[in-house]
Order: structure tokens, then sequence, then C-alpha cells
């Protein structure tokens, strides 16, 4: 994932008010540990995982994700609470 990718899904969510707890809830779930200490120092999640979920998603471990699919995840996972 690029900083423009980044960008482009930080809007996409901002657009949308209804999932921003769980968007919040899932990047501190999701984020690698220590992440504010090396850049591009943004709460991503790790290399690893990123590239096991292209890969069970879309097939390849470099895929980038679609941002609707993204955005279809975080409707989904709003339906089960912590």
């Amino acid at each position: 994932m690029n900083a423009r990718w980044v960008a482009r899904m930080f809007l996409a969510v901002l657009l949308r008010p209804s999932l921003w707890w769980v968007t919040v809830r899932l990047v501190r779930r999701l984020a690698r540990r220590g992440w504010w200490r090396r850049p591009p120092f943004l709460p991503l999640p790790s290399e690893a995982y990123a590239a096991f979920r292209a890969t069970t998603q879309y097939g390849d471990p470099m895929a980038v994700p679609v941002i609707d699919d993204v955005l279809l995840w975080l409707r989904w996972s709003r339906r089960f609470p912590d």
C-alpha cells in the first residue's frame, strides 16, 4: 500500500461517518507494533499480514486492496462489536 492509496482510503472513510468507529477499532487491532517508530509512521498492518490478506482475497500477495472491498469489509465488521 502506498501513500496515495492510504490517502484515498482515508478520504473514503472520512466521507462515511457510520464507519469511523469501526475503522478506529480495526486500525488499533491490526496496526503493527511500534508503528510510530518506523517510516511511514502510519498504523498499517504488518507486511506479512497484508500479503496474507491479499493472497486470500485476490490470489496475489502484492495486490493492492480495492477501496470498495475495504469499505464492504468495514461494514461487515461493524456488525460484530468487541
